[in-house]
Order: C-alpha cells, then sequence, then structure tokens
C-alpha cells in the first residue's frame, strides 16, 4: 500500500481535484477542511469518480490541538497544504482574517510534522509572489524576483514561502516542493466535482458559467485598457485536473529522497490568454453566448502574467496538456450538473 497523504482544504476546488489523482495513484488520503468555503458534499463526488471516500475531518487547521489529533490518529507521510483564504478583493478588505487564517495554519503543521515523523510538504503557492513582472520577466521563471505583493493575499504567500524556507533552513527535518500556480480553471471530466463557489464567484469562470446559465445577469470585465493586444488582463489559465496530476508529481518526488531540502516549481499551461479570449473560447467551446460588458478597473489585478514551466516539465516530469476549449467545456458541464 503507498503512503498516507494529508490533504489540508480537501473539500475546495484543487484540494478535490488533487485528492481523486492522489487516491488513482494508489495514496490514502486523510482530508481535512472547515468546509467555510467547501461544500461535505464533494466526499461523495470523489467517491463516485475513485470508488473510495477519503477519511474526513471536519477542523480548521488553526486549532492545532485538533490537527495534532488527525496526526496521532494517522501515520501520515506526506502533506499537501490547500487550505487559506484565497479571495483577492476579500483579502484588501479583511487583512487580519487572511493574515491570522493563512499564516497560522501553515505555522501549526510545521510544528507538528517533526513531533509525528512526517517527512515530504507541498505548499500551494501562487503566481501572485511575482506581482507585474517586468516585460524581460515574462514568461516568469522560478528565479525572477518577487515582488512587493498587491494584496494582503498574495501577500500571505510570500510570508509562508518565507517561513517554510527559514524552518528548513534552521535544520527542520523534512522536504518541501512550493508549487507557484498561476489560473486554475475548469472541472472533473465526469462532472462529479468542480468549482463550487459560496456566493457571488471571485474567479472569472464560475461567473462566466453562472452568466451562460442564467444565475448572473451579466458578466463584467474589470478593465479593457490595460496594456495588452485587446486591452484585458492575461492570465496563465492551468486545467485543474492537469494542476492536481502535478502535486502528485511533486509528492511522489518530495517522498523519494530525490529532492532538494526545498524546492519551487511554476505550474501553469505557458501560455497567456486574455479574460477576452476566454470569453470568445468559451463561446466557441459551447455555443452558449454570454451576455458580458466592461467594467473599470479592479484593485489588486495583476496586468499580465504566465509562466515559463520548463523546470517542471523536465524535473517532475509533468505538462498541462488539455486544451483550452476542452477544459472550458468541464466547467459547463459542471454547471449544467449543478442545474
Amino acid at each position: 500500500m503507498k503512503e498516507t497523504i494529508l490533504v489540508t482544504g480537501g473539500t475546495g476546488f484543487i484540494g478535490s481535484h488533487t485528492t481523486v489523482e492522489l487516491q488513482e495513484a494508489g495514496y490514502n488520503v486523510v482530508s481535512i477542511d472547515n468546509l467555510s468555503n467547501s461544500n461535505i458534499s464533494v466526499l461523495d463526488g470523489i467517491e463516485k469518480i475513485t470508488g473510495k471516500k477519503p477519511k474526513f475531518y471536519n477542523i480548521d487547521c488553526c486549532d492545532k490541538d485538533k490537527l495534532a489529533k488527525v496526526f496521532a490518529e494517522n501515520k501520515i507521510d506526506g502533506i499537501i497544504h490547500f487550505a487559506a483564504s484565497k479571495a483577492v478583493g476579500e483579502s484588501v478588505e479583511k487583512p487580519l482574517l487572511y493574515y491570522r487564517n493563512n499564516i497560522l495554519s501553515l505555522v501549526n503543521l510545521l510544528e507538528l510534522m517533526p513531533k509525528y515523523g512526517v517527512k515530504g510538504f507541498i505548499f500551494s503557492s501562487s503566481c501572485t509572489v511575482y506581482g507585474q513582472p517586468t516585460p524581460e520577466n515574462l514568461p516568469v521563471t522560478e528565479n525572477a524576483p518577487i515582488q512587493k505583493a498587491l494584496s494582503p493575499y498574495g501577500n500571505t504567500k510570500q510570508i509562508n514561502e518565507e517561513i517554510i524556507a527559514d524552518y528548513i533552513h534552521s535544520g527542520a527535518p523534512l522536504k518541501a516542493i512550493i508549487l507557484r500556480y498561476f489560473n486554475p480553471i475548469g472541472a472533473h471530466p465526469s462532472a462529479h466535482i468542480g468549482e463550487l463557489p459560496i456566493g457571488v464567484p471571485m474567479n472569472l469562470i464560475p461567473f462566466v458559467t453562472q452568466t451562460a446559465a442564467g444565475i448572473r445577469e451579466q458578466l463584467k470585465i474589470f478593465g479593457n485598457d490595460y496594456d495588452t493586444p485587446d486591452g484585458t488582463c492575461i492570465r496563465d489559465y492551468i486545467y485543474v485536473v492537469d494542476l492536481a496530476k502535478a502535486h502528485v508529481a511533486a509528492m511522489a518526488r518530495v517522498l523519494s529522497g530525490d529532492s532538494q531540502s526545498i524546492d519551487y516549481f511554476n505550474i501553469g499551461t505557458g501560455k497567456g490568454i486574455s479574460t477576452l479570449e476566454v470569453v470568445n473560447t468559451f463561446e466557441k467551446a459551447t455555443g452558449v453566448k454570454l451576455n458580458w460588458t466592461f467594467a473599470p478597473r479592479r484593485e489588486g489585478d495583476i496586468e499580465k502574467v504566465w509562466g515559463n514551466v520548463d523546470k517542471a516539465n523536465n524535473i517532475l516530469g509533468w505538462k498541462a496538456e488539455t486544451p483550452l476549449e476542452d477544459v472550458l467545456r468541464t466547467a459547463w458541464n459542471w454547471q449544467k450538473t449543478l442545474r
């Protein structure tokens, strides 16, 4: 039997898809989530896909005593840490919530790891650590300068990366891989799990699919005067299933002993796509016309960023392979399932 992996934020968007890929690769999964931004029904979706429901704890990673109980009750070999508050706009409005939630949860996990002999740690970071890269740094590599964060959310990712590096530098007996990912989108091809935003979506694709389904009256594209070919922001949109597979590759590496004490990988497609291109591609892929309009720029948004992913391709043996049209169709199929 393969190792047991603790997935925090396990019923979330990326956590649930990663749980599926881990189980299909033969790992045991223990899942933790406080269900503040996800739904317990996700576990049923995971079971429908893999035939196995992960062991689940409804706890908050900021509660160290309850977290310790999970470690005591399970022989955990590796951790993938997703659990965090993640809306850029909300973080500008509620910075202390983000600093408490995103930093304390990490510190608790790192303190418990040596006590329970856990060796491998994968941290869910973000391309937000690069800020707005200068033109000569696009596509952005792992060696690009870390820039001052444009939001408290982005700042928590930077601070957490520094905490992990400082802890390992101090001699902590663990290995970590930090995955800096770009914009995860789509849903599992089975349509049993997908992105499930609570309230008004903060991300583009759920807003697109909800507008297409008539749940939202209109899609707003924030800003059409950026220095990009069509005036809208450019991002690197990565299929969530491809992203999940990157975590399985990273975990295999960190547990095999091949990896350095700490390493960093960009996880994306290597291509920049504008907001307007996404909207047009969605309409083409699904045959559904969207009611959309331009709106003023939004605070905290970066103009353009996409990744150089050669390092992940070469060292992890991983590649994002799903075409955008196919990815957008999975998101639409998931939305139709929700209806």
